[in-house]
């Protein structure tokens, strides 16, 4: 079997971010030849917003950006809870995309179509940054894609609340509680709609949305919900209930997003938002 060509070969740099406060570590992932790309999807990691889960979401990622669309794909840290609280991470996430508008040459992007993206933790911020994007005249984005997002502080779906009947998976809870205690320490923030968009009541004029979320996930029914909300708001937006994943490690969220089913369904999404033109930001 012949080695594949290097101009071809999906390569993966390492650079910095500007964030609210300054540098943050992010990865470019760039798969294929061509010298720009109309699509820039950037991504929020997992972790419960108080780990570091960028390497947990190098497969899912690999796999995005050498997808049949071939999207540039940036991958950003931002401020953890553990070293200050919301609403430093949101204000990273958005600062992130104002970024990423003033540096499209570095990327390698035409700037024609930024799609916002992340998983449970990050696709909150994924969410919140359209809500920002939107209440602060930009940068325009194209699309927001949420995979199995964490947005109910609360705890109060029966997804949730069900879990604590399953022992294998009882730990699953526990998790969401402590990153929530520690994102959102002031209890009164925990309705802030830039930390729990699903209590928004503000959700028109927001980019067209991919909701991902699991049979037996815990988080799925506030995935849902948020899919319902922004449908009624007028936005266009798609929601999924993937097969069932195995999730007795919380960490099983970004192994289920590397599966078949959720590839596909972000391919469809990218093509309709790449058949609308876009808004050159």
């Amino acid at each position: 079997m012949s080695a594949v060509p290097d101009n071809l070969a999906l390569r993966v740099r390492e650079l910095e971010v500007g964030g609210a406060s300054g540098a943050l570590g992010a990865r470019l992932y760039v798969a294929g030849a061509a010298p720009k790309r109309d699509t820039l999807v950037v991504f929020f990691h997992g972790g419960g917003f108080i780990a570091d889960d960028m390497e947990d979401a190098d497969e899912f990622l690999r796999m995005l950006a050498e997808s049949d669309h071939k999207p540039l794909v940036l991958a950003s840290r931002y401020t953890l809870a553990t070293v200050s609280p919301f609403p430093a991470a949101v204000e990273d996430a958005h600062a992130v995309l104002l970024w990423a508008k003033k540096n499209k040459t570095k990327l390698g992007w035409t700037g024609k179509h930024l799609v916002v993206s992340g998983i449970e933790a990050g696709a909150n911020l994924a969410a919140v940054c359209g809500l920002m994007s939107r209440d602060r005249g930009g940068p325009a984005l194209a699309g927001q894609l949420l995979i199995m997002p964490m947005l109910d502080p609360g705890l109060t779906t029966c997804s949730m609340r069900q879990m604590t009947l399953c022992p294998d998976r009882e730990k699953v809870t526990a998790v969401c509680a402590e990153a929530y205690r520690g994102y959102l320490p002031n209890a009164a923030d925990r309705a802030h709609p830039y930390a729990s968009p699903l209590q928004s009541s503000r959700l028109k004029n927001l980019p067209p949305a991919l909701i991902l979320s699991a049979e037996d996930d815990p988080l799925r029914d506030e995935a849902e919900q948020y899919g319902a909300k922004l449908i009624n708001a007028g936005v266009r937006t798609t929601v999924r209930r993937l097969p069932p994943a195995q999730l007795t490690d919380p960490n099983g969220r970004t192994e289920c997003a590397c599966k078949v089913h959720a590839m596909g369904e972000i391919g469809i999404f990218l093509s309709g938002i790449e058949g609308q033109g876009g808004a050159p930001v």
